[in-house]
């Protein structure tokens, strides 16, 4: 489900518009200042809405603490044309002045996703410390390149395309099939899946892998 967090310290406002994309089928996050929206960064939302006379740390700030190019559309009571170009210069990909009307805005986050969608074009996954560029198959772990077998990055693949939804072993089994030349069964995928692990933490990286008993694997980057 898409993931959009609002940061928005007003509280009527902040819950119109998680109200109102609530029904459009998207998963909102609130935060009710800059500091605490800096916070929620690390829930890795697909789409911010921020206000930006925030008290704690201004949504100017916080936009320069957005740096894996997740979309961002202002939502503010500033109107002037200066005030925008700034914040496009800092990197909002759009900008709806206050009162607006919730159709348009509806219309503008779609546009934004879809912009977003087709810019990533799925080739970088990230999870926690971990960035994966499934265009180069270069795998990073607080930022320095670690090196996995190509079953080891098949899984870790597949687990961090998840987003946090629990993966069956037969599921695992049956989805890295077709990327790697090894015979997989449940006993060696938990040597995998222990490697991965231990690479991991040897770079420095938190184990975001977490198993989920009688079932499978999942990947948790809170």
């Amino acid at each position: 489900m898409t993931k959009i967090l609002i940061v928005e310290d007003d509280e009527d406002i902040g819950n119109i518009l998680s109200g109102e994309l609530t029904k459009e089928g998207y998963e909102t996050l609130r935060a009710y200042s800059g500091t605490e929206g800096r916070i929620m960064l690390k829930t890795d939302p697909d789409l911010i809405l921020m206000d930006l006379m925030l008290p704690g740390m201004t949504g100017e700030e916080l936009i320069s603490h957005v740096t894996d190019g997740t979309p961002v559309i202002a939502v503010s009571a500033k109107s002037s044309t200066d005030d925008k170009l700034e914040l496009f210069e800092k990197g909002c990909v759009d900008y709806i002045t206050k009162p607006f009307e919730i159709k348009e805005l509806k219309a503008r986050v779609r546009v934004a996703l879809n912009n977003s969608a087709k810019k990533r074009n799925t080739t970088l996954l990230t999870a926690g410390d971990i960035k994966m560029d499934t265009e180069s198959m270069l795998v990073t772990v607080c930022d320095k390149p670690v090196r996995f077998t190509r079953t080891e990055y098949a899984i870790l693949r597949i687990l961090i395309s998840g987003k946090g939804r629990v993966i069956s072993k037969l599921q695992l089994l049956d989805l890295i099939e077709s990327d790697t030349p090894d015979c997989i069964d449940e006993a060696s995928l938990k040597v995998h899946i222990s490697n991965i692990r231990k690479k991991i933490r040897n770079s420095g990286g938190n184990d975001i892998i977490e198993a989920v008993w009688g079932i499978g694997f999942k990947v948790n980057s809170d």
